[in-house]
Order: C-alpha cells, then sequence, then structure tokens
C-alpha cells in the first residue's frame, strides 16, 4: 500500500487523485499531513499541491458527475473529518473508473457516505443561516462570531451578500481562525490579523467597542423573542432538535438561559 500525505487542501485532494493515476499502485490511503503517523514498512509519498493537475482532475469529475454530484462532493470535503477525506478519494476513483451515472449508486459505500456527509454539512449551514447574531460596532461594521461543527463559511457567503447588501459586516469562524468581510461590493476572505482588536476568545463584544444602539437593539429582540414565545405551546424537545445548546451562547435572546 501506498500511503498519499497531503496538505489537506481541496487542490490537495484532488491532486492526490491525479498522483494516484501517474503511478498507478494496487492500493493507496490518503492521509492529512497532520494526522499523519509513520508506520515501519509503510511506503509514504508527499503530494505536493499543483493547482495544474488539480484543474485537470475536477475538469474531469465536470465530464463525469452532475451539478449536484459536484456540489456534494465539495460540501463533503468542507466537513474536515480525516475518514471523509479518505472516502472523496475513493469517491472519485469509483466516479472516473465507472460510467457517467455512477454517483447514484447509493449500494455503494463511498457514494452513500459522501450523500450521508452532504445531509450534514447543509444542516449546518442552514443553522448557521438562521443562528447568526450580528453585533454593530463603533465603526459601523456588524460582527458575529460562529464556531460551526464544519467548514461553511463557503456556502453561506452568498446568502449574506444577498440579504445584507447594504452593510459592512464580518462573519468569523473562531475554531478555523478566518472570516468572510463584506465592504458592500464583495465578499472577501479575512484573517485574525483583520481583527486584531476583537477579542475573538468573546462571543459578545466589549462596550468600548460596540455601537449605543446595539444594547437598545439587542434588548428589542429579547423583549421581542419572549413575548412570542408562548409558554403553553413550549415543546422543549422540538426546540431542541431545531436550536442545539451549543448554538445558544451565540443567541442574545438566550441570554441567561441554559
Amino acid at each position: 500500500m501506498v500511503i498519499f500525505v497531503f496538505d489537506g487542501s481541496f487542490n490537495g485532494l484532488l491532486s492526490a487523485v491525479f498522483e494516484f493515476y501517474e503511478r498507478k499502485p494496487k492500493t493507496a490511503k490518503l492521509v492529512w499531513k497532520k494526522y499523519y503517523q509513520p508506520v515501519l514498512l509503510d511506503e509514504s509519498t508527499t503530494v505536493f499541491t499543483d493547482d495544474i493537475k488539480a484543474e485537470r482532475v475536477w475538469k474531469g469529475l465536470e465530464k463525469k458527475l452532475s451539478k449536484q454530484g459536484l456540489e456534494m462532493f465539495y460540501k463533503a470535503y468542507l466537513c474536515e473529518q480525516p475518514e471523509i477525506l479518505q472516502k472523496l478519494f475513493d469517491f472519485a476513483r469509483y466516479i472516473f473508473d465507472n460510467p457517467k451515472g455512477a454517483e447514484h449508486n447509493f449500494g455503494n459505500p463511498y457514494v452513500l457516505a459522501i450523500a450521508n456527509t452532504t445531509r450534514k454539512v447543509d444542516r449546518e449551514k442552514h443553522r448557521m443561516k438562521a443562528f447568526i447574531r450580528f453585533q454593530k460596532t463603533i465603526d459601523g461594521i456588524y460582527y458575529a462570531p460562529i464556531e460551526p461543527d464544519f467548514n461553511v463559511l463557503p456556502l453561506i457567503a452568498t446568502f449574506f451578500k444577498d440579504r445584507y447588501a447594504d452593510q459592512h459586516w464580518i462573519i468569523y469562524d473562531v475554531k478555523r481562525g478566518y472570516g468572510l468581510y463584506h465592504n458592500l461590493e464583495t465578499v472577501t476572505q479575512i484573517n485574525y490579523e483583520f481583527i486584531s482588536s476583537i477579542n475573538t476568545s468573546k462571543i459578545k463584544l466589549p462596550e468600548e467597542i460596540t455601537d449605543d444602539t446595539e444594547q437598545l437593539s439587542s434588548t428589542l429582540w429579547k423583549d421581542y423573542f419572549n413575548s412570542t414565545n408562548i409558554p403553553e405551546r413550549k415543546n422543549t424537545k422540538l426546540h431542541l432538535q431545531h436550536v442545539p445548546k451549543r448554538y445558544w451562547k451565540y443567541l442574545n435572546e438566550k441570554e441567561g438561559k441554559s
């Protein structure tokens, strides 16, 4: 067996698929570099991310997969779980080695794994759309920290760009250390240095950098939420299914609740 060690990037994954067909080993395993632990007698090779090779593999997948299939492949990658990276690697090989339409064979373990993972990522994407709460800073920028289970920022950029087209906003993924910034025209990726004045370990912004109207807006929102929350119709189990507790710390209407 040959172990392909790559950098964890999407293009790195595609480059590993290219490398497999170039080397043609009997069996192969894909491992993200940060998880790789050398084992005696194992043959390993480092896959260097090559954008040209990655593009060739992606174009090959475009010929074999439907638009939905391509989206599933990318979304499954965004879950970032090591075992799914191997499934994506095997899925790509399965697609290339079989006639067009193989993506619909849910009896295949790789196809099924990608489909199930995509559903989980989509669910997290929809939750982020519903649960993100912005705080207005003194310089007029709306800031929202998030900590999703999966790397869904690339999937929600267009939604928030369209919904808040007339506002400067930042959505920052605390867990992954990067965010999105909307400047009224485009959405760009930013790193921590861009918001170094903000303590990303804190959910609420400190008063000294918060707009004067922010506290009032937060209070009005909590009052509205409480006024529409009818105790007689309360269904805690169903509510937790839709709004898991791990998201409560980001919702101002849940402040003070446990």
